[in-house]
């Protein structure tokens, strides 16, 4: 059974405006300790902005974020984000990536965290060696390197190619599986949300237009009906009735 020992999140009343611009207004959501979110939504909906509200880096413009009941203030103490640029430092090997940021981690802490994602045998590698999936492989190894309780996901797997992107969703699954933190993944894709999510959400016109809990079994078949079934409700939500839908090419 899974050991939960991730953060509890409030959003009450949340609401975050640009130049006068409105991007997000009257955000209210609940998240469980251990709880794994995904957020959908069209280019400029407010996913990005809504997950740098979570992490501290960015100030909301009304409301609040709380952080096991507590009011957050600055960054996030909880949180390590992962985003689709791995960000990494060309003249540092791949174990000091690892360790860019947190201060008192040792190499020993590096090395059992690149254990955990694979890349344990490129640990004195130079970055620029890796494969595109190897380098999101570091960067996760960075994230996860200090047992966060709260994991942010940006679009990680953006730029990966189909089968890369599957390999790191289910590396990502077993990882949150196994440590139990709370995730929250902003992502593009919907089957990449339905595959991972506990629930998923779809940002449309400022707010949450559908928080939708995903109740198939884990580890989730992407060619069943079921699964068919949810990404077409979510792709009706987001492109309205006329979509062209999976399930009736399934069924065809």
């Amino acid at each position: 059974m899974m050991s939960i020992r991730g953060v509890e999140l409030g959003l009450r009343g949340l609401g975050k405006a640009i130049a006068n611009r409105t991007i997000l207004h009257d955000i209210n959501l609940e998240i469980k300790p251990g709880e794994f979110i995904a957020v959908i939504g069209k280019s400029g909906c407010g996913k990005t902005t809504l997950l740098r509200l979570i992490a501290g880096l960015t100030e909301p413009t009304i409301g609040q974020v709380a952080l096991d009941d507590s009011p957050l203030d600055g960054l996030n103490p909880a949180a390590r984000v992962m985003f689709q640029d791995a960000r990494l430092l060309p003249w540092k090997r791949v174990w000091e990536n690892v360790a860019l940021g947190l201060p008192g981690l040792n190499a020993d802490q590096a090395l059992q965290a690149l254990h955990q994602v694979g890349l344990a045998d490129r640990a004195y590698d130079w970055p620029l060696g890796l494969s595109g999936g190897e380098r999101q492989r570091l960067a996760l190894a960075r994230a996860i390197a200090n047992t966060p309780s709260l994991l942010l996901l940006d679009e990680p797997f953006g730029a990966l190619d189909a089968l890369t992107r599957i390999e790191m969703q289910h590396l990502v699954e077993q990882l949150w599986r196994a440590q139990g933190f709370t995730a929250i993944l902003v992502t593009h894709d919907v089957e990449e949300a339905i595959a991972l999510a506990d629930r998923v959400l779809l940002i449309q016109n400022q707010h949450i237009a559908l928080n939708l809990p995903i109740h198939l079994p884990r580890s989730r078949q992407r060619g069943s009906a079921e699964f068919a079934a949810i990404k077409d409700q979510l792709l009706g939500a987001i492109f309205g009735a006329g979509y062209p839908l999976a399930t009736r090419v399934v069924g065809a």
